[in-house]
């Protein structure tokens, strides 16, 4: 028998879940999401992804700045929900609103807990170089990602993947997965199993500052940079006042000063081997291989890149 639920999430991982939900007959009473918000050059405020798709399905959408107001707790609580299922939400939900539903609130969360608890799984999992990740299906606790798992699903992390290849991997996991484990809890054959005591590790929110190529670092961990951080928040170096993207990069075995730039195939010398760049990007400019980049931008074997 379909739940009554509601669905809570915001960006673009979440919208293949609340697609699944609704197309296996789930009763979606309600979509809570971020409120839309000035972006773009002319600063019109755009809806998120998961509030068009709301709409789309004729779905009402909430978008309460925060649940400290007890009345926007109230109005969650009046919908009689059997189960609420966040996914990439953005808000932190209080007591109230967790214990609210029947079946409480239940997370698709984007990483292989307890590993990666926080807020970006995904790119973490990349720059640690884990060979694996994973969605974790969980009951929400008060805690950060802390509550008791109902099931998980593996992905694998390889050289070729990056942030975005892993986000869209991993939400067609996470679509799939939340659909099996209401499955499972309608038919009382899935069970709540508490976390490991050992091995969590905290996922940080994404800093801009992080994206600075640091040509003093192993080339291992810059390559890491690149396909994490692609396409946000990027990973960028200047040269002669101008600031260059790199959105593919190769190891090089070769050693030399951090910085050195080894030939004319852009291959720099790190802390650590080195990093051939592959595709580069200038601002406001098109994406180049690097090759067609070196026609209009010298960097020549000798130079050192700050």
């Amino acid at each position: 028998m379909p739940f009554r639920i509601a669905f809570m999430g915001s960006p673009d991982f979440a919208v293949g879940p609340l697609r699944a939900l609704h197309e296996a007959g789930h009763e979606v009473a309600a979509v809570y999401c971020q409120p839309p918000r000035p972006a773009g050059r002319g600063q019109k405020e755009r809806r998120c992804p998961v509030h068009d798709a709301a709409q789309a399905l004729d779905i009402p959408v909430y978008t309460p700045k925060s649940f400290r107001d007890p009345s926007a707790c109230e109005s969650f609580a009046a919908l009689d929900l059997e189960v609420a299922v966040v996914a990439a939400y953005g808000l932190i939900l209080p007591k109230a609103v967790l214990d609210a539903p029947e079946r409480g609130c239940i997370n698709i969360h984007a990483s292989l807990l307890p590993r990666w608890r926080g807020a970006a799984p995904i790119q973490r999992a990349i720059l640690a170089g884990d060979d694996e990740t994973g969605i974790t299906i969980m009951q929400m606790d008060e805690g950060l990602d802390t509550g008791p798992m109902l099931l998980a699903k593996s992905s694998p992390i390889t050289d070729k993947t990056t942030g975005e290849s892993l986000h869209d991997a991993l939400a067609e996991i996470g679509a799939a997965a939340i659909v099996e484990a209401l499955d499972g809890l309608e038919k009382g054959t899935m069970t709540p199993t508490p976390q490991p005591e050992t091995g969590s590790t905290y996922a940080d929110k994404l800093d801009p500052a992080e994206s600075r190529l640091d040509w003093a670092r192993p080339a291992i961990d810059l390559e890491r940079q690149v396909r994490a951080f692609t396409p946000w928040p990027g990973s960028w170096f200047d040269h002669e006042g101008a600031r260059i993207k790199i959105l593919q990069a190769a190891l090089d075995e070769r050693n030399g000063a951090p910085g050195a730039v080894l030939d004319d195939e852009l291959t720099i010398a790190c802390g650590a081997g080195s990093l051939r760049l592959l595709r580069l990007q200038r601002a406001g400019k098109r994406a180049l291989a690097a090759q067609d980049f070196l026609r209009g931008t010298r960097i020549a074997a000798g130079m050192r890149l700050t």
